[in-house]
């Protein structure tokens, strides 16, 4: 019985334990507005959640680049710089479309926003809207997410 026990442990239990996180890069886009800062948040296409612009790696791009890409495609936002360093992270469970969760670890980069362009990408699959940090907060539901927005 021990090396059956030993065996379902190795093959099934230690994977789902140890098994590696995926990573995404993701934009945290802000401006001064009326000399506050403030945050956009874009809904999700699915279950239209307020969420910061977010994606995969994108080869040949670091994940400064990745963020800045995401920020265009899910938000129509223009920018010139985008930090280097994030300012910080965090994880929240991805819902695949057989049901699954895959825990991913989200480093997040700060990009100030020059403009908003009408026509982007994913403009018809999307709302999105400026807010305070302690609102933008209050809307999205990772709560390492929120406290880093409570930092700000």
């Amino acid at each position: 019985m021990g090396s059956t026990l030993r065996k379902l442990w190795e093959e099934v239990g230690r994977p789902l334990f140890l098994r590696p996180q995926r990573v995404q890069f993701a934009a945290l886009c802000t401006r001064i507005h009326d000399g506050q800062d403030e945050v956009l948040l874009i809904t999700s296409r699915d279950t239209k959640r307020w969420i910061i612009p977010k994606g995969w790696p994108i080869d040949g791009l670091n994940g400064a680049e990745t963020a800045l890409q995401e920020a265009w495609e899910e938000a129509g936002v223009r920018a010139n710089t985008v930090h280097n360093d994030p300012v910080g992270h965090f994880t929240y469970d991805k819902i695949l479309k057989d049901g699954s969760a895959l825990s991913v670890l989200t480093n997040v980069y700060r990009i100030p926003v020059q403009a908003l362009a009408d026509d982007f990408p994913e403009a018809d699959q999307r709302e999105r809207g400026w807010f305070s940090p302690t609102e933008a907060a209050t809307r999205v539901q990772e709560p390492e997410l929120q406290a880093l927005l409570r930092q700000m």
